[in-house]
């Protein structure tokens, strides 16, 4: 089945998921994605939060249940298209031999030269490549091991934009193991990239999904808990207590602010939370 006219919305319905026979890491998940929505997803590990994002991505298929793009079930798609329409920005992204240039647009000729910069320049990834040597032309080794880690995340960033602009963004801890000022330049981008497009954030920085449109809390593979950062902190459950542990004990919350995260009962779909009166 084509995918036309990407909107970006996504549903788990009832998916259940293993790697190996009778060791469940999803146990009847069900989740609604509206189109451009930005979703981060939290918990132990363990939790199932990757596996999602593998479901997604369809580097696995469920062992029962789907897993649909506006509508399609994702095994009835192309594998071309299904991976122009959702792209994965893994916790160490892949760095090929050749220059910075190449890297970002993987070789593809119908990429031009503007579109790398203007998708590293909307990444921040430009920060970086401008004070190299040679620049956009840099040389890099095989898996870029003259990168730093946090240099090779914003070049992944930039490579998503530059590959499929308006595909659903997926990002795997992609903050987990850099720098605390790298780690600034990609909250930075992600605020305007994360604003035009559907996004799934994994992460167990608290400090990368406050300002998401909704965080999910899994535990044991089932979605446990769904709000905003501030409504899960009054819910003062899973989240709330992690927060405290690395980030602040206390919070102040919104004058009036309608106690609306949940936690969610088993086999509940959750689609967020109205905030409309």
């Amino acid at each position: 089945v084509p995918l036309t006219n990407l909107r970006g919305e996504i549903d788990f319905a009832e998916v259940h998921f293993s790697y190996v026979p009778d060791e469940p890491v999803l146990r009847g998940v069900n989740l609604h994605i509206a189109a451009g929505q930005s979703v981060a997803i939290v918990g132990a590990t363990g939790a199932g939060k990757s596996s999602l994002a593998s479901l997604l991505a369809r580097y696995y298929d469920p062992v029962s249940g789907s897993v649909k793009l506006d509508g399609i079930d994702l095994r009835r798609l192309s594998l071309t298209d299904l991976r122009r329409s959702v792209v994965v920005v893994p916790q160490d992204p892949i760095c090929l031999a050749g220059s910075i240039r190449h890297n970002i647009r993987l070789f593809r000729d119908d990429i031009s030269d503007e579109e790398v910069i203007k998708a590293a320049e909307f990444s921040n990834a430009a920060a970086f490549i401008n004070q190299l040597p040679g620049g956009y032309d840099f040389e890099l080794i095989a898996g870029g091991a003259n990168l730093s880690q946090g240099q090779r995340q914003l070049l992944a960033l930039a490579r998503a934009l530059a590959l499929s602009p308006d595909a659903v963004l997926v990002l795997d801890e992609a903050t987990s193991s850099i720098d605390t000022a790298t780690e600034a330049l990609i909250q930075d981008a992600l605020e305007r990239i994360l604003s035009s497009r559907t996004s799934l954030v994994i992460a167990h920085r608290l400090s990368t999904v406050r300002n998401a449109d909704r965080i999910i809390v899994m535990e044991r593979g089932k979605v446990v808990e769904d709000g905003s950062h501030a409504e899960l902190l009054e819910l003062n459950g899973y989240y709330a207590r992690l927060h405290q542990h690395q980030v602040l004990p206390k919070t102040a919350y919104p004058l009036g602010m309608r106690r609306n995260a949940k936690k969610v009962k088993e086999g509940e779909a959750t689609k967020g939370i109205d905030l409309s009166e």
